[in-house]
């Protein structure tokens, strides 16, 4: 381990010269840039983001001898919004930005390779007006070698070339808000609706990540900072901001606006809500502010075509397309004739009967809604249920509670996992035998060993496991945001945080799977240590919000790790905006206990 460590220090030793002198580069603006022309700007703004010319034609270019028109050929596809570049496939995309293409501001320094690992971005000449028009319209870099073939060939005229150059010069030009020299500001938002003990948990496990990050962070212990990262001196500090919410939805949005006003934040970090999560979306989408992996049940239906937030899933909306994928598969003779939907007068369970509404509507199932304002109203919502009906109840614990005493109908019975606490949910022993749930997370059997370390980490920090599932979410948006603002080394841009959060995930969950070997035999000490020092917190149990110990009790939950998160995996691409995307049909192994049985594959729908 001390060897490790000396050629770790050493090989820092040798690249931080070189690095530092990039950084300074980097950090001193040794040319001022003109103030830009608006018409320009704009000009430039069309031509990369839609392809489109003043005149209002399509942007023509020729790619490996064939043309590509309009959005198809926009500069957006492959240098994406930020201008940082990307990756496509073994092909690297490189940052055009007007401190990478012209020099306004010093070199451009990126880790943008995630399939060979860290590359520093190579140094080149700055384009003047006549290299820059040879390298769009003939694809010639300024070096004087021809550029990739991937690179489109553009007819452009002269006003449009400049127009290009104009709008190049905006991009990713300076820190977005909420950054500073040596603090990166954030927030986290709460809804009204969350109980005090949720929000506690929430709280507890979110200020522990974050302090376990800054405490990695200060003079002596920048040991957990990535070698590129502790050269050029830009790892910051966060200071975490609570934003919670009061009222009626329709007044967060003006909340929000002064809390952002006060304090403006580089990024929304987490988020938890039991009710609707819109307006949060649409203040972030207007600010242009990230929204990273929020623990919410209901996520607005415009969240797919939004540019900054990113979800671990659809909600209660995947679980509704889920079911009727699976209805779908059945043979038309043991499809329902109706579906009948249970729900409370909230928004999470109306956003989910109103997805599954319209997912069956092509199926010519007929969809009632039945809503319950009080337990009491449960037994007559049940009347009336046939064989060939089904039941989907999106309902909190408390009303499956009110099942006890109501015999099961003689209808298919499935639950919301979402709403009703997956396999920890309170349903009496009679309904246990007939439910069937919709499980958008790994299996309890299997996720052990992803949430090994986490399991760990909550017993050292002696943090009482109150909702499994959402304090993971909590620790993996940290975790996930820290690797990936460290891999941007000094570009903080907020477009460019998104575009990294889409194309790091899989393989930031692919490497961390790979390092379970070594973990297996850490873990294991930490979990013994936890349990002789008494450290237990409560009974064990792997149920999803069940409170329990997070202690590691069995052999078998030590094995293969498929990521570091409750969900069987997680991924992105350009343009997604939810890393999970699928869900089982489960129901419980026995009358007592969280073991479940799946009833499907894994359905993504």
């Amino acid at each position: 381990m001390r060897a490790r460590v000396d050629r770790l220090f050493a090989w820092r030793g040798l690249v931080a010269g070189g690095l530092m002198l990039l950084a300074v580069l980097a950090r001193a603006a040794t040319a001022a840039a003109p103030a830009p022309d608006d018409e320009l700007v704009a000009i430039g703004r069309a031509i990369y983001l839609e392809g489109r010319l003043p005149s209002g034609a399509a942007l023509v270019g020729t790619r490996m001898g064939t043309k590509v028109r309009g959005q198809a050929a926009a500069c957006v596809n492959c240098h994406r919004r930020s201008g940082m570049g990307s990756v496509e496939g073994d092909y690297l995309v490189s940052p055009i930005t007007g401190h990478a293409l012209f020099g306004t501001g010093g070199r451009v320094v990126a880790t943008m390779d995630p399939v060979r690992g860290k590359l520093m971005n190579q140094a080149h000449e700055p384009y003047t007006d006549t290299t820059f028009a040879q390298a769009v319209r003939d694809g010639m870099h300024v070096s004087g070698r021809p550029m990739a073939e991937m690179m489109p060939r553009f007819e452009l005229g002269e006003r449009e070339l400049r127009g290009v150059s104009a709008y190049l010069r905006t991009l990713s030009s300076t820190w977005s808000p909420g950054v500073d020299e040596d603090v990166l500001h954030l927030a986290t938002i709460i809804t009204p609706d969350v109980d005090a003990r949720r929000k506690q948990a929430f709280l507890d496990t979110l200020r522990a990540a974050v302090l376990q990050k800054n405490g990695n962070t200060m003079p002596g212990k920048r040991h957990m900072v990535m070698a590129a990262e502790f050269a050029l001196n830009t790892e910051r500090k966060w200071d975490l901001q609570v934003w919670e919410l009061q009222g009626d939805p329709s007044t967060w949005g003006a909340q929000l606006e002064e809390k952002y006003k006060a304090m403006p934040v580089f990024a929304v970090l987490s988020g938890l809500s039991n009710s609707t999560w819109a307006p949060v979306h649409a203040f972030c989408e207007q600010q242009g502010v990230p929204c990273w992996f929020p623990s919410v049940d209901a996520v607005p239906e415009q969240a797919k075509d939004g540019q900054y937030a990113l979800y671990f899933s659809r909600g209660v909306a995947l679980e509704a397309a889920v079911f009727a994928a699976h209805v779908q598969t059945l043979p038309r003779a043991q499809r329902p004739q109706r579906v009948i939907q249970v729900l409370r007068d909230e928004d999470p369970a109306h956003s989910g009967a109103e997805a599954l509404a319209q997912a069956l509507a092509p199926l010519g199932i007929r969809v009632e809604r039945r809503v319950v304002r009080a337990a009491d109203d449960l037994r007559a919502a049940l009347k009336g249920g046939g064989a060939r009906d089904a039941f989907f109840f999106w309902l909190r614990p408390d009303d499956l509670r009110a099942l006890d005493g109501i015999a099961p109908p003689s209808a298919a019975v499935f639950f919301s996992s979402e709403m009703g606490e997956g396999e920890g949910a309170p349903l009496p022993a009679a309904w246990r035998s007939a439910a069937r749930l919709i499980y958008p997370y790994e299996l309890p059997q299997k996720r052990g060993a992803n949430l090994a370390y986490f399991r760990a980490w909550l017993n050292q920090r002696r943090i009482a496991v109150v909702d499994e599932r959402m304090q993971n979410e909590v620790f993996f948006a940290v975790n996930y945001f820290s690797d990936t603002v460290s891999e941007m080394l000094d570009n903080l841009y907020r477009d460019y945080l998104i575009e990294r959060g889409e194309n790091e995930l899989s393989r930031r969950e692919g490497r961390r799977a790979e390092e379970s070997t070594r973990d297996r035999q850490q873990l294991r000490g930490i979990a013994v240590r936890s349990i002789e020092a008494g450290n237990t917190g409560g009974s064990p149990g792997y149920s999803m919000r069940a409170p329990g110990r997070a202690v590691i009790t069995a052999e078998e939950n030590l094995g293969k790790r498929t990521g570091t998160s409750v969900y069987p995996s997680l991924s992105l691409a350009p343009g997604q905006r939810f890393a999970s995307k699928g869900a089982y049909i489960v129901r419980f192994a026995h009358a007592e206990g969280a073991d479940l049985a799946t009833e499907s594959d894994w359905i993504v729908p």
